[in-house]
C-alpha cells in the first residue's frame, strides 16, 4: 500500500498498524510534510505518544513523476544508516525506528523543526562551524569499514549519471534554459558544443559507474544537510554506493563555491579534509557539478545574475580541462 500527504489519518493508521509499528493505544493526531522531498514521499506523523518520519519510495521520482526510479533506493538508505550506526557521526543522522522492505518504507527519528541548508544559496554564506562539521562527517563516512556486501545501487547511479554527465551537455535535451533565466541558453551553447570538454566529462562519468571501495553518501549537497539551532544533520543517503571519495567531496565544494561565489572555498574545504585524494579527479567533479547544476534539469534556488553564472561556468570549465 502507498501512502502520501493526501492519505487520510485512518488510512495511514491502518498501514502503520498492519506493519506492527503503532502501539495498541497509539492514535495519529496529525500528518504533514516535513519539507520538499525530491525522490520519495516523506511524512511527519504525530501521535498521542510521539512523532516520527515515514519515508516511502515509488517506482518514480516523487518530484518528477515522469522519471522512473528504482524502488530499492529505500533499502540503500537503510543500509547506509546501518553501516554508520557505530560511528561517531550518529549524532548527525536520524535514528532508524523501523524498516519494512516489502512496503518500501523506512521510519526515522523526527529531528524536529529543522532548516534545509539550501538557505546558503540565498544568504551566500556558510559558517566555518558548519563547514567543519560537514567535512568531518564526510571523512568519517569515507573511512567507514563495510562488512558484507553493500548495494551497488546501479539503477539509481545510472539515473544520476544521465542527469550529471550526459543530459546537461546535449544541445537538444528538451530543457529550455531561458525559462529558468533569459540568456542562459545562449550561455550554455559554447559548452554544449565543446567536444574536448564533453570527452573529459564522459571519462569521469564512466568512472562514476565503476564500483569502488569507499562508502559514499552519494548526494552530498545542501538539500541533504539540515540544521537545528547550531547542529547540522545529514539526511537522504539513497544515492549511496561504494565509489571514489572525490565524488562526495567535489559535490560539497561545488555547492559551497556556487553559493558563496568564492573560489577560495576549494582550498578551504580541501584543507579540512584529512584523507588522501586525487587532485585532478576532484577538480573535474567540482567543475562538472557546477556546470550541470547551472545548465541541467536539477536547478538550484540561486538568485545569481547571468554574469555571475558566466563566471562560474568559466571557472568550472577550467577545473575540468586545465
Amino acid at each position: 500500500m502507498y501512502i502520501d500527504i493526501n492519505s487520510s489519518i485512518q488510512e495511514v493508521s491502518g498501514f502503520l498498524t498492519d506493519l506492527g509499528f503503532l502501539a495498541p493505544e497509539e492514535k495519529i493526531k496529525d500528518i504533514e510534510k516535513p519539507g520538499e522531498g525530491n525522490m520519495n514521499v516523506v511524512l511527519r506523523i504525530e501521535t498521542n505518544k510521539r512523532s516520527f518520519i515515514v519515508k516511502q519510495s515509488r517506482p518514480f521520482v516523487q518530484k518528477y513523476q515522469e522519471i522512473s526510479a528504482p524502488l530499492d533506493r529505500i533499502d540503500v538508505e537503510h543500509q547506509f544508516y546501518s553501516s554508520i550506526v557505530h560511528s561517531t557521526i550518529t549524532r548527525h543522522t536520524p535514528k532508524v525506528l523501523g524498516y519494512f522492505k516489502e512496503q518500501a518504507t523506512l521510519i526515522l527519528e523526527d529531528l524536529g523543526r529543522c532548516d534545509d541548508m539550501s538557505f546558503i544559496y540565498k544568504k551566500r554564506v556558510i559558517l566555518d562551524s558548519q563547514l567543519d562539521t560537514l567535512v568531518s562527517v564526510l571523512c568519517t563516512i569515507h573511512s567507514a569499514t563495510i562488512t558484507g556486501v553493500y548495494p551497488k545501487n546501479k539503477d539509481l547511479r545510472l539515473l544520476n549519471h544521465q542527469h550529471i554527465f550526459i543530459l546537461p551537455f546535449l544541445s537538444n535535451n528538451g530543457f529550455s534554459l531561458d525559462q529558468v533565466q533569459e540568456g542562459l541558453e545562449q550561455l550554455s551553447t559554447s559548452y554544449k558544443n565543446d567536444e574536448a570538454l564533453k570527452k573529459e566529462i564522459a571519462k569521469v562519468g564512466a568512472y562514476y559507474l565503476e564500483n569502488g571501495n569507499t562508502l559514499l553518501h552519494g548526494d552530498y549537497y545542501p538539500g541533504s544537510w539540515i540544521t537545528k539551532k547550531n547542529h547540522v544533520y545529514i539526511i537522504d543517503p539513497e544515492f549511496s554506493f561504494k565509489g571514489f571519495a572525490e565524488f562526495d567531496l567535489g559535490v560539497l565544494i561545488a555547492h559551497v563555491v556556487m553559493a558563496t561565489m568564492d573560489t577560495t572555498m576549494v582550498t578551504q574545504v580541501k584543507e579540512r579534509y584529512t584523507l588522501s585524494i586525487k587532485e585532478k579527479l576532484l577538480s573535474q567533479i567540482i567543475g562538472i557539478e557546477i556546470m550541470r547544476r547551472l545548465i541541467g534539469l536539477a536547478q538550484l534556488p540561486l538568485n545569481h545574475s547571468l554574469k555571475e553564472k558566466s563566471v562560474l561556468m568559466k571557472f568550472a570549465y577550467s577545473m575540468i580541462l586545465e
